[in-house]
């Protein structure tokens, strides 16, 4: 558990509000699920009662959060969903199709335990080794997105191995899967950064950012990745051309 501390030149609450957004973002706590109720919280952090309120009403106004009269608190699911109808490129392959240079950083890369919401998305069983991956990408030394990914290691072996920072993922789990990547589930959200993610992007914590969450599959339907892509709201924008029959 965190230790809380007015030490740490923040007041408490808003330690509070750091620690439930990321485990929102991390996907630790899952959407539409409850959170631990505020007595939970206040044992679990060692803080009263006020202070635990304080910091998860900053969420509920920021829309993370909603609260249920009667049932607790939940995670929020995004009101408005846009499909991807488009051909499925990853955003390496858009950016290099576009003839934009940019690099990429691997910031967290570790095999870890799929939790339950993990599992449900992969198609693996909870507890399951998957590898999560955070990438940043930079254009002119500036980071324009940052790509987060849970990632199945049973559809694709040796994923782990390679390298991410100088490889397309989807060519690298292309070619290590032997199948194909066919298509995706996309969802767009206006969310705040936070602080962790704040700091990889170079960009306040309060700092608006496009959110695109995504689950992807290979042939067969075998879904392989799920993550998020974080975009600064001033440094992204998104396009697309549709026509009409």
């Amino acid at each position: 558990m965190p230790r809380f501390s007015k030490a740490d030149g923040e007041m408490l609450h808003k330690q509070v509000t750091d620690y439930v957004r990321e485990k929102i973002y991390s996907r630790q706590w899952g959407v539409n699920e409850p959170i631990p109720s505020e007595h939970e919280l206040m044992d679990m952090l060692q803080l009263s009662r006020g202070t635990v309120q304080k910091g998860i009403a900053q969420l509920v106004d920021e829309g993370l959060l909603v609260k249920q009269r009667g049932r607790g608190t939940f995670v929020t699911q995004p009101v408005m969903t846009r499909p991807s109808s488009n051909r499925l490129f990853s955003f390496g392959e858009s950016m290099s199709a576009q003839g934009i240079e940019y690099v990429t950083r691997v910031v967290e890369h570790r095999v870890e335990q799929a939790s339950s919401v993990c599992a449900e998305n992969l198609g693996i069983q909870e507890g399951e080794n998957h590898l999560y991956l955070v990438r940043v990408r930079y254009v002119k030394r500036l980071p324009v997105m940052l790509i987060e990914s849970h990632l199945s290691l049973s559809a694709c072996p040796g994923l782990e191995k390679a390298d991410l920072e100088s490889e397309v993922l989807f060519a690298v789990v292309e070619r290590l899967s032997g199948r194909g990547v066919s298509r995706s589930e996309v969802s767009y959200s206006a969310r705040t950064v936070g602080r962790l993610r704040g700091e990889w992007l170079r960009c306040d914590e309060h700092s608006p950012v496009l959110v695109m969450d995504q689950l992807v599959y290979l042939d067969d339907d075998i879904p392989i990745e799920w993550g998020s892509v974080w975009m600064p709201a001033n440094r992204c924008v998104i396009s697309s051309q549709t026509r009409r029959e």
